[in-house]
């Protein structure tokens, strides 16, 4: 998807002289004077996510969609100079746990305006994405680069209503491996695994993925702990729901309950209502011995673990979610009226005085569970499960970086959980502010690394080398505003995370 280093170096003089020196210098500045369509962001103060560095009073050259030179260098003539006295810059980010919304008028742009220049969409249960990914590295499309996972892949009975979304329901090895050669030929990026496999399934699924060159990625099992799934060679391990049952000193126990939970297909809710004292039990007989063992196996494999508390927030805490007013001309009509009908009608009603405030309870564990991931050092991700209720693409990612924070986390590693980290995951070549990196950038008015709030004060961004400036960014976001009002140009996809139905029946 990205523009190769041999395809760099024919471009641009420039691409030569850096591929050849390293940091672009004073002394290779000859080599650009005669170079068109360079921009130089001036005055800055660069962030090494990766040290926490701050290089003060930096020029950042980009020619193409590279990073051309950073540091205090003379400025090309020639080039298309911005100067951002005062600002900060730092890597794109990335929601590496995305569900978009809306038709390519909405989810796009709003990832963009947002700093978001990279998204990992965790079910490529509408083909639309597919095109979005395809037409925005052509250039067809202005968006973030889009990593695009399979259909779910489940167990049978599964969890989802196959009159709202598209499962592929496996149970045996047979119909496994047949999923994945499925999932590979409609161009998924990646294998998306679900809650109900059974252990037969899962691993003629990973066996399958790694014949064919796929990864998997996606729910730990119910039938696997968590040393098994990262021992499988699973990449990631999304929400906490299944490490939670891992590091009890129970789990044996809370495992043959799991086991014995009993759901009817597309019943997602009645898991979630069965898994919610299973995991009180297992939240309750937390093992520091347990974890150094579980997190210690996921930390040797770097099997990566996206806790996106955004969504975990509003399903243990449901009477306190509500729509930011502010944000609510970015959702469709529609989207509201889901979103509302998921709280109200799904997750509030019949529950016991006990149970809502064990689920309060349960939200403070998930912040001292994703304080102890960081702890044992094991690889984070930063997502956030957009299409939960409430969350709003590109915003909700500013969200998650904030529980993180909250969670434990210091600035430095929740931004490090949105930038370094989806770039080693994806083997990209963005996730730093250096030359010969892809000009994927986000400039700030704060330093993110003294409040993780300033996150949110974008000014501009780069995508691929394409400058979206403060007046382009507030018109990209009023245009939103007014297509959520309109009738879709295409087919639209329709809210609602991986971990929860929240469409009418």
């Amino acid at each position: 998807m990205n523009s190769s280093r041999r395809q760099f170096l024919a471009r641009t003089a420039a691409g030569a002289a850096v591929l050849a020196g390293g940091s672009f210098t004073t002394t290779a500045a000859s080599a650009v004077h005669s170079t068109s369509k360079i921009t130089a962001l001036t005055d800055v103060t660069v962030i090494d996510v990766a040290t926490g560095r701050r290089d003060r009073h930096q020029t950042v050259l980009i020619s193409g969609d590279r990073i051309l030179g950073v540091g205090r260098i003379p400025v090309p003539r020639g080039a298309v100079e911005i100067n951002l006295t005062g600002k900060y810059v730092v890597p794109g980010l990335a929601d590496m746990h995305a569900h978009s919304l809306g038709d390519e008028r909405v989810s796009p742009p709003l990832y963009l305006a947002n700093g978001l220049t990279t998204i990992r969409e965790m079910s490529g249960t509408n083909p639309q994405l597919y095109d979005w990914r395809d037409r925005i590295d052509s250039g067809a499309l202005l968006g973030p680069r889009m990593i695009v996972g399979s259909q779910i892949i489940d167990g049978d009975p599964t969890l989802w209503d196959p009159n709202l979304l598209r499962v592929l329901v496996v149970n045996d090895e047979a119909g496994a491996r047949a999923a994945v050669r499925q999932v590979r030929s409609e161009g998924a990026d990646f294998v998306k695994v679900y809650s109900r496999l059974s252990a037969t399934a899962y691993r003629a699924i990973v066996d399958e993925a790694r014949k064919l060159g796929l990864t998997v990625h996606g729910h730990g099992p119910d039938s696997l702990t968590a040393k098994e799934v990262s021992n499988a060679g699973q990449r990631s391990i999304e929400h906490i729901h299944s490490l939670g049952l891992s590091v009890s000193t129970r789990e044996t126990e809370v495992r043959r309950m799991v086991r014995a939970i009993t759901v009817k297909t597309g019943d997602y809710n009645a898991w979630f209502r069965q898994m919610h004292p299973i995991e009180w039990i297992a939240a309750n007989t937390f093992s520091q011995a347990r974890a150094a063992d579980v997190f210690g196996t996921l930390r040797r494999n770097r099997t990566r673990v996206t806790p996106t508390l955004t969504m975990h927030r509003v399903l243990d805490m449901p009477d306190y979610t509500a729509m930011d007013p502010a944000l609510a001309k970015y959702m469709s009509a529609e989207e509201l009226d889901v979103y509302d009908y998921a709280v109200n009608t799904l997750y509030k009603p019949n529950r016991s005085a006990e149970e809502i405030s064990h689920q309060r309870q349960m939200w403070a564990w998930r912040q001292r569970f994703v304080r102890e991931l960081f702890a044992h050092d094991v690889p984070i991700l930063a997502g956030t499960d957009t299409g939960t209720p409430y969350s709003v693409p590109g915003f909700a990612l500013h969200d998650e970086l904030e529980h993180l924070v909250n969670a434990g986390a210091t600035p430095r590693q929740a931004l490090y959980a949105a930038t370094v980290e989806p770039a080693k995951f994806l083997g990209s070549e963005t996730g730093a502010v250096r030359p010969r990196k892809i000009a994927d950038l986000v400039v700030l008015d704060a330093d993110p690394l003294t409040d993780i709030r300033n996150s949110r004060r974008i000014h501009t961004v780069v995508t691929r080398g394409r400058v979206i400036g403060p007046a382009q960014r507030q018109r990209m976001l009023a245009d939103v505003a007014a297509a959520v009002k309109e009738p879709p140009t295409t087919a639209s996809l329709t809210a609602g995370g991986c971990c929860g139905s929240y469409r009418h029946g």
